[in-house]
């Protein structure tokens, strides 16, 4: 396969993930939709949670067994292991710790006063709910972008195997883990705008997201075909791992305040097994 096609089928396999992004403009005004689209996106993202962190494990077990044979030192090991440690943190922990710092802060509460001053407060009151109104859009808008970069990175490490596989001349196993990447992908962007809730995101917003979260897919693809690192591809499955177990946790909290456990849950496996369906194919292919 060349270099071309693999950049173009490698742009196909990514850019996938704007067919499901559009879900996110439709006005959904019930509670149930919203747990139910939001609990759906946290089965797919369990999926790719378990997906990466398979795939890391991969990458970790084998510089163990060339340990055993002899083949490698224990520094390679030992620097393996530290990369998955300290991505996995840094997706996850560090994820938070920023978005906290990000966080805008409290709003002050308004004067209490009687009298004259009622019309004031009134508007001090009208003013902080306007606040806390976009305070809670721009956490809900944030929280998307920050899916998009941990699909993203998961994806950037898909994009590797799709470059690697196209450039060993493997065409049978590229087009099949390309045809399974886009299946995949396309239900990623349910995982994106499904914690959105109430807020409709702007076509501007989903065309960004949509960026961040398959081009990487795209780039991984064109570093793969010119460079095999299992570092880079390790890196990349910790730091995704992390940060999609760090979202599936601000989901769950944020979605509790609507109730409708049993429907949550029933969406949640539905997505997780949707996740598992579409990486049949890639499975089928030996991906």
């Amino acid at each position: 396969m060349s270099f071309a096609q693999t950049v173009l089928l490698g742009a196909l396999a990514g850019f996938t993930i704007y067919l499901g992004l559009p879900v996110g403009r439709l006005e959904l005004l019930t509670d149930r939709a919203r747990v139910g689209l939001a609990m759906f996106s946290v089965g797919i993202l369990a999926f790719i949670f378990v997906d990466v962190l398979e795939h890391a494990n991969e990458i970790v077990g084998g510089a163990l067994d060339a340990f055993k044979s002899g083949d490698a030192s224990f520094a390679h090991i030992a620097a393996f292991a530290a990369l998955l440690a300290g991505g996995f943190t840094l997706g996850s922990a560090g994820l938070g710790i920023l978005e906290r710092r990000m966080r805008p802060g409290r709003p002050t509460q308004p004067p209490m006063a009687g009298g004259s001053a009622a019309a004031a407060l009134s508007v001090a009151d009208a003013t902080r709910l306007t606040e806390q109104g976009e305070s809670a859009r721009r956490r809900a808008l944030q929280t998307g972008v920050v899916i998009a970069t941990a699909i993203g990175m998961h994806n950037f490490a898909e994009g590797l195997a799709i470059g690697v596989s196209a450039r060993a001349g493997a065409v049978t196993l590229a087009t099949v883990l390309i045809i399974g990447f886009a299946l995949h992908n396309a239900t990623e962007g349910f995982g994106i705008v499904g914690p959105l809730g109430g807020v409709t995101p702007s076509w501007r917003w989903l065309g960004l997201v949509g960026l961040i979260g398959g081009g990487p897919t795209f780039l991984g693809s064109l570093v793969g075909y010119e460079v095999t690192s299992e570092p880079l591809e390790l890196a990349f499955y910790a730091l995704a791992a992390g940060a999609i177990l760090y979202v599936i946790g601000e989901i769950w909290h944020g979605m509790r305040r609507y109730g409708h456990r049993e429907l949550g849950l029933l969406l949640l496996a539905a997505g997780f097994i949707t996740g598992v369906l579409t990486d049949l194919v890639v499975a089928y292919g030996g991906g």
